[in-house]
């Protein structure tokens, strides 16, 4: 299957036979992460935690059951997802006298123990963070991390003095997402989405939106602040220095397994996965090549290279298989291991190794006795080259617009002036047959692409360009 011709289809192929996930499980949309998938998400939860923890952030773990009286307690909120929520009505044959759901997230679980936990200024910032599974029900098509009904999740939820302490906390989580998407070669947009597309209860929402190679966008994180719209009506309230009371104001930062559907889309090829080395469950796999007169020497090299690139922290293994070489490097180019090496008789003789980077396919000659230097070098090389064709997938499907009908012809992502005014984006939306993503707050656009000056609806003054685009 190419990517090109059919990439919906390419994708479901790739993300089944490369051993991401499974979606057989009997409840649609609740998908089963397999070995390989499950442990490279496992590393983006670890870059994720060592990012926030060095920014102050600690770990909590909130139950999955959340009470109705505390989830109706803000009306947007349940507004926003009251249609999404799974319900338990039972305990054994007991009927609930209070129901429960599913946390959707964790906003209503969460604020009622801040209420708690915050008493004092010294109590503040409060900045917690959770790595758990979310259910919506999602009624549209699934797909898998794209768009499923229990989602791996992570959100960071703070509690700060003041509106400005809050805006501080917004820069901040933009610059922990910033660092995440750099070790995963992934480009994005931040836009700050209209005020019918926020999330439920926000006071403003920002998305992190990457854009794949049909011009369609995911979006892979959202960072939102809620001002007072939670604090009130779960109490959260602090005694300031002057002895007066004041409620806080308060921040989220949310992620979720889409990350993986992103770096599937967008860094995938014909031949399969084309993993970062940051979360790869393999990073480098070698494959002895031998000959009939050399069998056991290219295989204990093999397990050599292996001890020693283990030794220095890197996750290797060798394919000591019976099958031809060919054969293996389908195998691994499916799974997208970065790096291959090749050891054979001819360069035990010569003390070199072969490394073939899984984008390229190009065979690098290096010093055996300099492995690890190559291989981490390697490595950063591989990196910066996803990032850059990534980059060209931006820089390709971002056009300037000047009419609605603009936007409808084309099949990428848009770049319009809007006023800001709801009435403009729907006629943009409901005329393009797309969405408005929002105001476009950070992220490098297209190079030399000129800035919209004039809403393409009204005509008056766009403070800031927008971007309209198709979603998945």
């Amino acid at each position: 299957m190419r990517k090109e011709e059919d990439f919906l289809a390419w994708y479901n192929d790739i993300v089944e036979k490369a051993g991401l996930t499974d979606k057989r499980y009997p409840v649609k949309g609740m998908n089963v992460w397999t070995p390989y998938g499950w442990k490279a998400m496992l590393l983006a939860d670890t870059i994720t935690r060592g990012l926030c923890e060095a920014r102050g952030y600690k770990e909590v773990n909130f139950p999955l059951l959340i009470p109705e009286t505390e989830f109706k307690k803000e009306a947007d909120h349940i507004k926003g997802f009251g249609g999404e929520v799974y319900w338990v009505t039972h305990g054994g044959e007991n009927k609930l006298e209070v129901r429960l759901l599913l946390r959707p997230t964790s906003e209503t679980a969460m604020y009622p123990m801040f209420a708690l936990w915050v008493r004092s200024h010294a109590d503040l910032p409060l900045k917690v963070f959770q790595i758990v599974n979310t259910f919506r029900y999602e009624t549209k098509m699934t797909r898998a991390f794209m768009r499923v009904r229990e989602i791996h999740f992570f959100e960071g939820h703070t509690a700060q003095k003041d509106f400005e302490a809050a805006e501080a906390q917004v820069r901040e989580d933009m610059e922990i997402f910033a660092a995440l998407a750099r070790e995963l070669a992934l480009p994005y947009l931040v836009n700050r989405r209209p005020d019918w597309d926020k999330f439920a209860g926000a006071f403003y929402s920002l998305g992190a939106d990457t854009i794949t190679p049909t011009g369609r966008t995911l979006q892979v994180a959202t960072i939102h602040h809620y001002r007072e719209n939670f604090s009130r009506p779960y109490n959260i309230t602090y005694e300031d220095a002057d002895g007066s009371r004041k409620h806080v104001h308060q921040t989220t930062y949310g992620m979720s397994e889409r990350l993986m559907g992103a770096i599937v889309a967008i860094h995938g090829d014909d031949k399969g996965l084309v993993m970062p080395p940051a979360i790869a469950p393999v990073q480098v796999v070698v494959i002895p090549i031998q000959t009939k007169d050399s069998k056991e020497e290219p295989l204990e090299a093999a397990r050599q290279i292996v001890a020693e690139l283990k030794g220095d922290g890197l996750r290797a293994e060798a394919d000591l298989r019976d099958m031809r070489p060919g054969a293996k490097y389908f195998d691994h180019e499916l799974r997208g291991v970065p790096l291959r090496v090749e050891v054979g008789p001819r360069d035990l003789k010569e003390g070199t190794v072969v490394i073939v980077p899984r984008d390229t396919g190009g065979k690098n000659t290096h010093k055996r006795a300099r492995l690890k230097e190559a291989v981490r070098e390697e490595f950063e090389f591989l990196r910066e080259r996803m990032l850059s064709k990534a980059r060209q997938i931006i820089e390709d499907a971002v056009r300037l617009a000047h009419t609605v009908g603009e936007v409808k012809a084309h099949e990428g992502v848009s770049l319009i002036g809007w006023c800001g005014e709801e009435p403009c984006g729907k006629k943009v939306e409901e005329g393009a047959d797309t969405h408005v993503l929002g105001t476009h707050e950070a992220g490098a656009l297209p190079e030399g692409m000129p800035l919209p000056r004039e809403c393409i609806v009204c005509g008056r003054p766009s403070p800031k360009p927008a971007l309209a685009a198709k979603t998945y």
